[in-house]
């Protein structure tokens, strides 16, 4: 069965960085594009980024361009979130998915089949 673990989330202060992991695992799938989300109290889930299988397309919320990279490393099965300059409307919890879009990525929460468990990103101003 397919697992989905995020790590690296919690507290930091506004200005600050932090580094998601998404480990997947017990699957034998390929091919798969990746996304983040992200859900704060009260709101509706929000795209974050999306990556393509090879990496060579990439996507992202108006939010969080040009202070969030999304990366992978197929060969290790991670997926990564770099989030730099990180502001208090940053905090959520953090989603990482991973399935088959049309098109190879997709900002669609519904286009992804396989969802981690969440981490707490908490930006203290």
């Amino acid at each position: 069965q397919v697992q989905l673990v995020e790590s690296g989330g919690g507290l930091v202060q506004a200005g600050g960085s932090l580094r998601l992991s998404c480990a997947v695992s017990g699957g034998t799938f390929s091919r798969y594009a990746r996304g983040w989300f992200r859900q704060a109290p009260g709101k509706e889930r929000e795209f974050v980024a999306a990556i393509s299988w090879s990496g060579g397309r990439t996507k992202y919320g108006d939010s969080v361009k040009g202070r969030f990279t999304i990366s992978r490393d197929n060969a290790e099965n991670t997926g990564y979130l770099q989030m730099n300059s990180l502001k208090p409307e940053d905090t959520a919890v953090y989603y990482c998915a991973a399935g088959f879009p049309i098109g190879g990525i997709s900002m669609t929460p519904r286009e992804y089949g396989y969802w981690g468990q969440g981490t707490q990103v908490t930006v203290s101003s």
